[in-house]
């Protein structure tokens, strides 16, 4: 059965915790969702991870919206949600809403946008009014990295604690069905998730929020340029790439790939 936004609303309101992985692409979303996950999201991390880039902030909507058919196109169940890259959000709310509506006709059941203030509150009213769900990211987010300060961990004090909590219950009101809350201490998202209604999706954030997310070339070892510290490896697919990589380029040079079993001849019919 399709995950939509009541599903995720059940799922908080009887105490079940909410999966969340990120895919890019349409063999992977297929088997996250043959494994059950909740949500898959199409994160602008696929940046790093899967253009190169050294920043979100370089992935285009272009990018976006290629990576996201592809995950939607190997999904039955699983909400997928779209990330809004930087800047596809921040001109305009026509803008906004278009370059939305193009995440939902590229596959996406739903479009994350970080931050809030009361433009980006319009945003998201005027989002969910036009039948797009938003999924909220409040802490660490990394579109506003340079105005931020970098990789810093946000909510340490109870006053900045309160300070997202007050943008988190705003961003509730103005109708987004769930919040990211990344790089923030685990009492202080205990505290913001006990005081919301929608549901909350910690990615270093402790073990209290609604559920969790990871990125899933960090939690399947592919990604090796840096791993955050609250990963968990489930998998070290780097090794098995690199060993099924060698294995391949030692049998060919070595004459022992193809074999005959692997070879096609002309029948004596032909």
């Amino acid at each position: 059965m399709k995950t939509t936004v009541r599903t995720i609303n059940k799922l908080k309101s009887d105490g079940q915790k909410i999966t969340v992985l990120t895919a890019y692409d349409y063999s992977t979303a297929k088997y996250f969702d043959e494994a059950g996950v909740d949500i898959i999201l199409v994160g602008d991390s696929l940046a790093n991870v899967a253009l190169g880039y050294d920043s979100t902030q370089k992935v285009s909507m272009e990018e976006m919206l290629i990576f996201t058919g592809a995950v939607a196109r190997g999904v039955k169940n699983a909400m997928v949600v779209g990330d809004m890259p930087f800047m596809s959000f921040n001109v305009s709310v026509e803008k906004a809403l278009e370059n939305a509506g193009k995440m939902v006709k590229a596959g996406a059941g739903a479009v994350k946008i970080e931050g809030c203030n009361d433009y980006i509150l319009q945003i998201v009213k005027r989002l969910t009014e036009s039948g797009i769900p938003v999924m909220a990211h409040l802490g660490f987010t990394p579109q506003y990295i340079h105005s931020i300060g970098g990789h810093r961990i946000q909510g340490k004090t109870k006053s900045d604690t309160e300070i997202i909590l007050d943008a988190a219950k705003q961003l509730q009101d103005a109708g987004a069905f769930s919040l990211v809350l990344e790089l923030i201490p685990e009492e202080s998202a205990k505290y913001i998730t006990e005081n919301l209604e929608i549901p909350t999706i910690g990615i270093g954030a402790g073990k209290y929020c609604s559920g969790q997310v990871l990125v899933s070339d960090d939690m399947l070892g592919k990604f090796s340029d840096y791993v955050p510290k609250f990963v968990r490896q489930y998998a070290n697919l780097k090794d098995i790439i690199l060993n099924a990589a060698k294995n391949y380029c030692e049998d060919v040079k070595n004459g022992k790939y193809p074999e005959e079993k692997e070879v096609t001849h002309v029948s004596s019919q032909d």
